[in-house]
């Protein structure tokens, strides 16, 4: 989009790392993402992030946003705050999965854009798209179909933010763009036994198995069902490229592009935990959807790339989880 869509912000005269001095809000910061996000931000040298914890500030209380922006006017906003679960989580809490979300996201956006923010970041997730997408899954799938039934609620709220950037950006020419990532894992990851994704979920379980002397560590499924993991670090380089270049009004995909069967996930979790029993699958049990994959050519088009490797970044991993999550069970 040209400048004539930022006239708000005034994104093309300030460039996002041409000022580390700018306040930077991060919301959700105590996050997987928005954890990334800040050492990112710090290892770049933005010496100016404004960062809250929940108790400080509540996300979901209009009139406390709103005093929080009218003190504090940060220059730029990075939206990683959501409440997230598994499908457990958000069949047994779909009345806080659709309503915390929209009352984040509206209290943020809105107070953003009213107290002179420049540009704003709204990050959301790959289950936005229908359930029966094609694969890969490209930016304009959404709203072309039915949604997966288990995280409807979640996902209704996240596209709402979508399109309340959008709105935003036609109606105040104010800078406000989307990123939708795919699975996500790395450092301050959930490792929760029962509402935790599948890579946190195998790693732990391998883990737990070694620790025991298990003798093997029974995975449901067959394997074969394909998946697509970025690390979250890099998600977070993904972010800044993405405030520096990027003022459009659709939404991006951010995805690593590479597809990894379940098989081989868990293979690769059992080498790097170092469990030497057997691996056994459970033929009997679901897989699940066979292919989930996000096309994210757009964003790689325009010059950005994901750096770390499935191995390195399941090293990085699980060094975290040994050091800080087990302590915290």
């Amino acid at each position: 989009m040209g400048s004539s869509d930022c006239q708000h912000s005034g994104s093309e005269s300030s460039p996002f790392l041409s000022d580390k001095s700018a306040k930077v809000f991060v919301a959700g910061h105590r996050g997987l993402v928005g954890s990334a996000i800040v050492r990112k931000l710090q290892s770049l040298g933005f010496a100016n992030l404004l960062l809250r914890t929940h108790s400080e500030l509540d996300l979901t209380r209009q009139a406390d946003v709103e005093s929080f922006f009218a003190a504090e006017k940060p220059d730029f906003v990075i939206l990683a705050a959501a409440k997230v679960g598994g499908i457990h989580a958000n069949n047994t809490y779909p009345a806080d999965f659709i309503a915390i979300n929209l009352q984040i996201q509206t209290n943020v956006i809105d107070s953003a854009y009213k107290h002179g923010v420049k540009k704003l970041l709204f990050l959301g997730s790959s289950c936005i798209y229908p359930k029966l997408a094609p694969q890969p899954i490209p930016e304009d799938a959404l709203l072309t179909g039915p949604l997966e039934p288990t995280n409807e609620w979640y996902a209704v709220a996240k596209i709402a933010g979508i399109k309340m950037c959008q709105g935003y950006r036609i109606q105040y020419s104010w800078d406000a763009i989307s990123g939708m990532p795919t699975n996500l894992y790395g450092p301050n990851d959930n490792f929760h036994p029962e509402n935790s994704h599948v890579l946190p979920a195998l790693m732990r379980r391998f883990h737990e198995a070694k620790v025991n002397g298990d003798k093997e560590v029974v995975v449901w499924g067959t394997g074969s069902p394909l998946r697509e993991f970025l690390h979250v670090d890099d998600l977070a380089d993904a972010v800044v490229f993405m405030m520096e270049e990027y003022s459009g009004l659709e939404h991006l995909n951010v995805g690593s592009g590479k597809e990894v069967t379940i098989k081989e996930l868990a293979e690769l979790v059992k080498e790097v935990v170092g469990f030497e029993g057997e691996l056994v699958w459970d033929s009997s049990k679901p897989d699940g959807t066979p292919r989930k994959l996000m096309d994210s050519s757009k964003l790689l088009g325009m010059g950005w790339k994901p750096k770390v490797s499935l191995r390195e970044g399941l090293v990085d991993t699980y060094k975290w989880y040994t050091a800080n999550a087990i302590t915290k069970q």
